[in-house]
């Protein structure tokens, strides 16, 4: 029997392959790191080649649900139009039955609560994306906070202090996220660790990064390609200076 033809059939050894599958869809899609700092969040794409006469401003990685709330994304372009417009109206409907702001919690676990659907009934495939969500509303002892969530294809959701998503290489930048992270970062330190794990995947610096930045009380900042350029340059300019250093002691 082939186990993979239906969304609602398991394996043998406990697998539903088409969400496997789904998250291979991730895997092949562009990498996205997500850093947590003090009192911010730091959300970095990869920006893959596109065909010269195309328009960049079309291809966007980083868009907002609602006026707190930023999604980053890695996988099918397309199911995650579907998605995210499906989240926006959720965000406005919460706004207009409740007159309050959601928090990022609420919208992490409504958008994972979607994906989960689609990988419990027949007649539908799994979202082939996985998500970084960042917004303010999620502690009430911090409500002007911004914290960081996952979502992926099976429907689940955690909150992060750091993360990857999508790329062939995210077990290694987890690694380096893991080594390198330091609870309670301002925004700079967040910001040049965010750009560092991305350069480790991207050629051409600045010019295929996408970088936002999450403040505190919600302000959302989309960094231009000249001040991502400007990190770039800080970071190398510090490596060439370790890198002389260690020359020097040997």
């Amino acid at each position: 029997m082939s186990y993979d033809r239906a969304i609602t059939v398991f394996s043998p050894d406990g697998h539903l392959l088409q969400v496997e599958y789904s998250m291979e869809a991730v895997r092949r899609g562009s990498t996205v790191v997500g850093v947590q700092g003090k009192d911010c969040v730091i959300l970095a794409v990869e920006k893959r080649a596109i065909a010269k006469l195309q328009d960049a401003r079309t291809i966007r990685k980083i868009l907002q649900i609602d006026d707190r709330t930023v999604l980053a994304f890695a996988g099918l372009t397309a199911d995650a139009r579907v998605l995210i417009n499906r989240v926006r109206v959720e965000a406005q409907s919460y706004r207009l039955t409740l007159e309050d702001a959601p928090s990022v919690d609420y919208m992490a676990r409504y958008l994972a609560g979607i994906q989960q659907r689609y990988t419990q009934q027949g007649g539908v495939r799994p979202f082939g994306i996985a998500t970084l969500v960042t917004g303010i509303g999620a502690d009430p002892k911090q409500p002007n906070k911004p914290f960081l969530y996952q979502t992926d294809p099976a429907g689940t959701h955690s909150r992060w202090k750091a993360q990857v998503i999508g790329g062939r290489n995210a077990k290694t930048l987890r690694e380096f996220l893991e080594k390198n992270h330091v609870d309670g970062a301002d925004e700079p330190a967040a910001l040049k660790l965010a750009v560092r794990a991305l350069l480790e995947v991207v050629d051409s610096g600045a010019q295929t990064m996408e970088v936002c930045v999450m403040r505190e009380g919600g302000k959302i900042v989309h960094m231009t390609e000249e001040a991502v350029d400007a990190v770039v340059k800080e970071i190398e300019a510090e490596q060439q200076q370790s890198e002389e250093q260690k020359q020097g002691d040997s």
